[in-house]
């Protein structure tokens, strides 16, 4: 089975998904919230564009065609609805051309706000140049960097060498006259490396908190081996948004995000947009995905009545009850 399918089938079947740590986040509730549910306002501006909610289709897949016709209906989804979307990893893409058009997702959807996708090793792989057309050649809008040490290392012809991905990231921000923006993958990024990618000149930093989509368990399944003992580690989606919600530099929170509400917290917490990969995954694969993101919506909406919040600025600003770990 080709390696995209193969982790595409095991992400839809995983188990193993942990606390993100959001549930110890409670608002303070309103029963007179003084507000009219209909006029409550949850647009926000994200690198120059304004969307209607602050809510990210993450990245997932591409490269086959199977996942070229998924990266389709997610890239419609995102259109309707003026959210962006961004695509699973570009490299396969540059290796293999004949797969491009899985990812090419603005021939039908040319208002989409496009996110490509391309790893921190491939910056030491490929040139600036040949990196630049692919880009151009799917009209993306910005590009993800994804950061994910543990999974190159649980995979068995995974990327052991990183040392200059920092550095090559500052010179692609120089390089690209679009944004690039870096995200781990599920592991989280601490707020030392958030300052470190907020000096390379990223535009927008996705936390990829501990607690969603367990990229190493999902390696060690496709190797056939059953011991893990990295199965608990990294950063959680909490903790990171702890350590890096006084950034300058936009911060995106992703990590086990499953609903409304905790787009709601994550956003108080400093979040500019919550990302999510799986429940939109499954939603398009069970052809529920308009659904999905309505259900989003109305949750993040009756979390910000409930808070006396019209705008997100308000949202940003809402009690929440004390908790020594919001500390």
């Amino acid at each position: 089975m080709n390696v995209k399918e193969e982790q595409l089938k095991i992400s839809l079947e995983q188990e193993w998904e942990l606390k993100n740590g959001l549930d110890e986040v409670k608002f303070t509730h309103y029963a007179l919230p003084e507000l009219n549910f209909n006029e409550i306002s949850t647009k926000v501006k994200f690198l120059g564009r304004i969307f209607s909610q602050p809510v990210m289709i993450g990245s997932m897949t591409g490269g086959t065609e199977r996942t070229g016709k998924i990266n389709e209906k997610l890239a419609a989804a995102a259109e309707e609805k003026n959210i962006p979307f961004s695509t699973g990893s570009h490299k396969i893409a540059l290796k293999k051309p004949e797969v491009f058009e899985s990812f090419n997702v603005k021939r039908k959807n040319p208002d989409v706000f496009l996110i490509a996708n391309l790893g921190g090793t491939a910056l030491l792989e490929f040139d600036f140049e040949e990196i630049e057309r692919s880009l151009e050649r799917i009209e993306a809008d910005a590009v993800f960097i994804h950061l994910n040490p543990l999974q190159e290392l649980m995979q068995k012809d995974g990327n052991k060498k990183w040392k200059g991905v920092r550095e090559k990231i500052a010179e692609l921000c120089d390089y690209l006259s679009i944004p690039v923006l870096a995200k781990e993958v599920g592991n989280g990024i601490n707020g030392k490396t958030a300052l470190e990618l907020q000096k390379a000149g990223v535009k927008a930093i996705d936390l990829a908190g501990f607690g969603g989509t367990n990229w190493g368990e999902i390696e060690k399944k496709r190797n056939g081996e059953t011991r893990n003992v990295f199965k608990n580690w990294g950063v959680s989606t909490l903790q990171s948004l702890k350590e890096c919600r006084n950034l300058k530099t936009p911060i995106i929170a992703s990590g086990g995000i499953r609903n409304g509400l905790e787009v709601a917290k994550t956003i108080r917490l400093g979040a500019t947009l919550a990302s999510a990969s799986l429940p939109f995954l499954k939603a398009v694969v069970e052809d529920r995905l308009e659904k999905e993101l309505d259900e989003w919506l109305k949750e993040l909406k009756i979390a910000m009545m409930l808070t006396r919040s019209s705008n997100l600025n308000e949202l940003r600003k809402a009690e929440i009850q004390e908790n020594r770990s919001l500390r």
